[in-house]
């Protein structure tokens, strides 16, 4: 067995001086004018998005509107959906699982398995002839160097690796942590398809432990994005770590770090709502009443919906003229589509959804306009 342990960082490097600058931005989150209402929405699309390109990263060539559209009709329990959406749906729905646990939780052999099962679900061409269970058979890795342990040694090995994952270490080093970490659960290759998936979620999920959100417990970043801006890049600093030297390994934990920079700026625009609104969202809504998806009223209604926050009937009553049950019928058109939601169930005050439904396609599109799509997406 090889032990896992930090490398030997020099204080003027690169990675310390990258991480001085994400711990800045880090400390910005959460003191934003955005609603809480629509910085989840936000966070629920770029959720969508990783999901998208984790899948892409292994292959998945689903373009974004081909994957809204078949989302939208995906519902729980339907199992004939094609390969390539129920890959992405099991990407997003185990990041969601992830959302729902508690911080304290540590990782284990379980959930690490009920990750992998419940990604490699139902799938073919992606799919695991044992899933959630470790490999039980010697592997190689696609066009790498790399060849992972005996699986003979893989359960002590996969011990190490978790006495890692749920060390307490200080704020300065938690990104390194959740890097060196990430590199050696593929290093390990436990599984034997699917481990790049799994990989991911465990960073996300080590983040979100190391206290990556923001105070009303939105996550702030998903290591997803950053992998799926620089694929080629992502791979040649995996493989650059191979060996396990602290040369090798600095060289990818600087890659991430620089990576997770990027990520928490971008979170840091998304919370004022200057910029949401007029940058992002009123454009959007804008191309969606030019390509006649919704009328003017429709679309004064969605962009004031975004402004405040939420909206109840009352809110709207200069926008639909007439009667309570005229604004209550053009109000439903909205909810129908599902781009205004309920706030909670049974209640009449409705916020924005950015999909999966008729605005994401022009979402995506704005954020690529403004910068802010990985480039793995942008076809």
């Amino acid at each position: 067995m090889t032990r896992i342990d930090l490398p030997e960082i020099q204080f003027d490097s690169e990675l310390v001086r990258v991480s001085f600058e994400l711990e800045r931005l880090r400390g910005q989150i959460g003191r934003g004018t955005t609603p809480v209402s629509i910085f989840a929405e936000l966070h629920a699309l770029f959720q969508l998005l990783t999901s998208i390109a984790s899948a892409r990263i292994e292959g998945n060539r689903t373009t974004i509107t081909d994957a809204v559209r078949g989302l939208q009709e995906l519902r729980p329990g339907v199992t004939d959906s094609p390969d390539r959406l129920r890959e992405i749906s099991n990407i997003q729905e185990a990041m969601e699982f992830l959302d729902g646990l508690d911080e304290t939780v540590p990782l284990t052999h379980v959930l690490i398995r009920s990750l992998h099962e419940s990604t490699v679900l139902g799938l073919e061409r992606e799919g695991d002839p044992t899933p959630g269970e470790y490999r039980r058979v010697n592997v190689g890795i696609t066009h790498a160097d790399h060849t992972p342990p005996s699986h003979v040694l893989l359960m002590p090995e996969m011990d190490d690796f978790l006495e890692f994952a749920n060390r307490d270490v200080p704020a300065h080093q938690q990104l390194v942590h959740a890097a060196i970490a990430h590199h050696r659960f593929l290093w390990l290759h436990p599984f034997q398809n699917g481990n790049g998936r799994v990989s991911r979620l465990i960073t996300y999920y080590m983040l979100r432990r190391h206290g990556f959100v923001n105070p009303v417990g939105l996550r702030a970043v998903n290591p997803t994005a950053v992998f799926g801006s620089d694929r080629l890049g992502y791979y040649n600093a995996l493989a650059g770590a191979d060996d396990l030297s602290d040369a090798g390994v600095r060289e990818w934990c600087t890659f991430f770090v620089s990576g997770m920079r990027i990520d928490l700026q971008r979170l840091e625009r998304l919370q004022h709502v200057d910029f949401v609104s007029n940058e992002l969202i009123g454009p959007a809504i804008d191309r969606m009443r030019a390509v006649g998806d919704v009328t003017e009223a429709e679309a004064s209604v969605l962009k004031r919906a975004v402004r405040l926050g939420e909206v109840k009937a009352g809110d709207v009553a200069d926008l639909f003229p007439g009667s309570a049950s005229i604004r209550s019928v053009s109000l439903r058109r909205l909810i129908d589509r599902g781009l205004l939601v309920p706030t909670r169930a049974g209640a009449r005050f409705y916020r924005p959804s950015f999909g999966p439904n008729d605005l994401t396609v022009h979402m995506v599109r704005r954020l690529d306009a403004i910068g802010m799509l990985p480039s793995i997406l942008k076809d």
